[in-house]
């Protein structure tokens, strides 16, 4: 059996999430106290026609403080059972979430009293603290809208083979803020920037006058090459960790230009290494 744990802060999208995996033939339930986790997984196993191949279950802060802090080890006495179990984490940083609560007028689950909704939301981080740090792929939402993460969480989840790495190529611009879910972070702003080309500002890394700009520069090339040698060096051990998700954050200065250009060549030559790679670019539309 296959059980993803979906979690996270709320607003930050984890109904789309649940949604999402449901209409990939995954048996969901949302809302479920983490202390319940373990004997429904038994009564799904114990009754083969209720027996599930794939199964999503959401868990937030609502559940019983002690249950939180004893969630690592739940989910270790899971896995030891044979329980394929990953954790998929969503968040978003607070003016996000606080923008979102407001044009939404829902009320935070722990907004109740004189709790502030900014109060709420630092409680909530520090209450599912136990669960991210035990998260097989964070996904952050502060810049994707809900159709951009259906998206991510049909092709990082819900398609990926079991014993296979998620790897992920993330373009953005530093202006903007840096992805909290990424794994790595390479900065290319040193790079020579096609901005400055009146003719090239308006393109992207996506356009062939870009491509050609930057494919004519050794500084390009080189750390190109040397980003590709850290990863085929590092790679593999997170592999032999049994880590299923990787992604990898390229910023320049603005997320139009030299980022894309390296996330797309990077996705490309990687992708002729493992099966599931994926290439996203969190400041183009």
């Amino acid at each position: 059996m296959k059980l993803v744990i979906v979690s996270g802060l709320s607003g930050s999208g984890k109904s789309v999430a649940l949604h999402t995996l449901e209409d990939l033939d995954y048996y969901c339930i949302d809302n479920l106290p983490i202390g319940l986790l373990e004997p429904f997984v038994q009564q799904l196993l114990d009754n083969p026609q209720a027996s599930q191949d794939n199964v999503a279950v959401g868990v937030d802060a609502r559940s019983l403080s002690d249950d939180l802090q004893h969630f690592p080890q739940i989910l270790k006495r899971l896995r030891e059972r044979g329980i394929h179990a990953e954790i998929l984490y969503l968040q978003a940083d607070d003016e996000t979430l606080l923008k979102r609560f407001s044009e939404t007028r829902r009320k935070h689950p722990l907004g109740k009293g004189n709790v502030s909704l900014a109060d709420a939301i630092r409680q909530e981080r520090t209450l599912l603290q136990p669960i991210s740090a035990n998260a097989s792929l964070h996904i952050d939402t502060t810049h994707t809208n809900v159709h951009q993460l259906r998206d991510l969480v049909q092709e990082r989840v819900g398609t990926k083979s079991d014993g296979t790495l998620s790897l992920l190529f993330k373009s953005f611009g530093f202006k903007h803020g840096v992805p909290e879910d990424a794994d790595f972070v390479f900065d290319v702003r040193c790079l020579p920037n096609p901005h400055w080309d009146p003719r090239l500002r308006p393109q992207t890394g996506l356009d062939q006058d870009v491509v050609d700009y930057l494919n004519e520069q050794p500084l390009v090339d080189e750390m190109y090459t040397e980003i590709c040698d850290f990863l085929a060096t590092w790679i593999p051990r997170f592999e032999s960790e049994n880590r299923s998700y990787l992604t990898v954050a390229l910023g320049c200065t603005g997320g139009q230009h030299r980022s894309v250009y390296l996330a797309q060549r990077l996705g490309a030559h990687f992708k002729t290494h493992y099966p599931s790679v994926l290439v996203r670019h969190r400041e183009l539309p």
